[in-house]
């Protein structure tokens, strides 16, 4: 069974208010997308590595790529992120329905080996794999203003990247929200859930150095965590 991580990086960064996509936001001295390629690449469970990049920067992912010898493709990415991942599935058009698929965002360049084992170890037994993280705090379902619901917290866990799947699933899911007119998603998992209900979304526990940088703010932290000792692999009183 080959597993094929993809890292996604169709995103422009808008919310970040640069001049280029966040992922090439060097911390620490490297871009970001490097970090993410780097946490697959040097990963003994993954075969491969696929890089979905945005628009007009493929060139300059080519080059952050090249020292990493598991990336067997770079394509452009869509204008959504779910036109990213489409871009992807499409490049593994005739791969095996049981080929294990990885969908990382390029914004989380500290994912540890411990989550990406725990993914793997779940998609042995099921067909889709999320990575969570349990709420510190409270949530609540607001319309103009005001509170509609507030569900327990407990209840409530924060995704994270890679999320899992097996191939002929994930490619399920999409052939039928891609004839949705409605379509409106922003996770993989997300996907799964409304097309495919019957199939049970395993959950495993993520880890909070494993930050989506997405503000100006995120970049400090990342910085910080780029100082750290290495984050590649976690301890076994951790998984």
């Amino acid at each position: 069974m080959r597993t094929v991580a993809v890292i996604l990086a169709g995103g422009t960064g808008q919310r970040m208010g640069a001049s280029r996509p966040k992922q090439l936001i060097e911390v620490g001295g490297r871009p970001i997308l490097a970090y993410a390629i780097e946490a697959f690449n040097g990963h003994l469970g993954v075969d491969e590595v696929l890089i979905v990049m945005a628009a007009g920067h493929v060139r300059t992912a080519a080059e952050i790529a090249a020292p990493f010898h598991k990336v067997t493709g770079l394509m452009e990415g869509g204008d959504t992120r779910t036109a990213s991942t489409v871009a992807a599935l499409t490049a593994l058009a005739g791969r095996p329905d049981d080929t294990r698929v990885l969908f990382h965002d390029a914004a989380r360049p500290f994912v540890d080996h411990g989550v990406i084992d725990r993914v793997l170890a779940a998609l042995a037994t099921y067909e889709a794999v999320a990575v969570g993280l349990p709420s510190a705090d409270t949530i609540v379902a607001v319309e103009d203003g005001l509170v509609l619901s507030m569900p327990p917290r407990e209840s409530l866990a924060r995704f994270q990247t890679p999320q899992g799947f097996r191939l002929g699933t994930i490619r399920k899911a999409y052939e039928l929200a891609l004839a949705d007119p409605l379509l409106a998603a922003t996770d993989d998992c997300g996907i799964v859930h409304r097309y495919l209900p019957d199939v049970p979304i395993r959950v495993v526990t993520g880890s909070e150095r494993n930050l989506k940088v997405t503000h100006p703010l995120d970049v400090v932290i990342a910085e910080q965590l780029a100082a750290e000792p290495d984050g590649t692999t976690d301890s076994p009183e951790s998984r």
